[in-house]
């Protein structure tokens, strides 16, 4: 009697080590997973928003320049022209670019690309903004 119960005393040590076993495999997994969920999210975070920093620059300068050459030659058209890049410029310096929980940012992002085709369509301008890592570019 003593044998079987050292026996079953065994089995149950090693059905127990194999739960144990997979319980910490399973805590030690979690963890790793976390942490390379949190690099990894961390990185696409700043990709992204460099991106979008960028893309908010490159457009603040393209009108803040284009503001600057109308001013010199006021006239009826130009008037509209300034209003127009005033309203984008207005846009770009609300912008919370430096709030990543801001819920509606691809939204007002998308107004914004919006005005600045409105703007460019007024100045006769057909523009090819592409904002990327490897190069930023602004073709007419």
């Amino acid at each position: 009697a003593e044998a079987a119960s050292r026996s079953s005393d065994m089995f149950d040590e090693i059905v127990m080590a194999e739960e144990r076993f997979h319980g910490e495999g399973y805590q030690e997994g979690y963890a790793e997973g976390s942490h390379v969920g949190v690099v990894e999210g961390r990185r696409y975070g700043s990709l992204h928003g460099a991106k979008i920093g960028s893309e908010i620059g490159c457009y603040l300068g393209f009108a803040l320049t284009w503001r600057c050459l109308l001013q010199k030659c006021m006239d009826e058209k130009n008037s509209k022209k300034i209003r127009a890049l005033d309203s984008l410029i207005g846009m770009l310096q609300k912008f919370p670019y430096e709030d990543p929980t801001y819920d509606k940012l691809q939204e007002d992002l998308e107004k914004i690309r919006g005005k600045l085709k409105q703007v460019c369509s007024m100045l006769n301008i057909q523009s090819d903004f592409r904002i990327g890592t490897e190069r930023s570019s602004l073709t007419f």
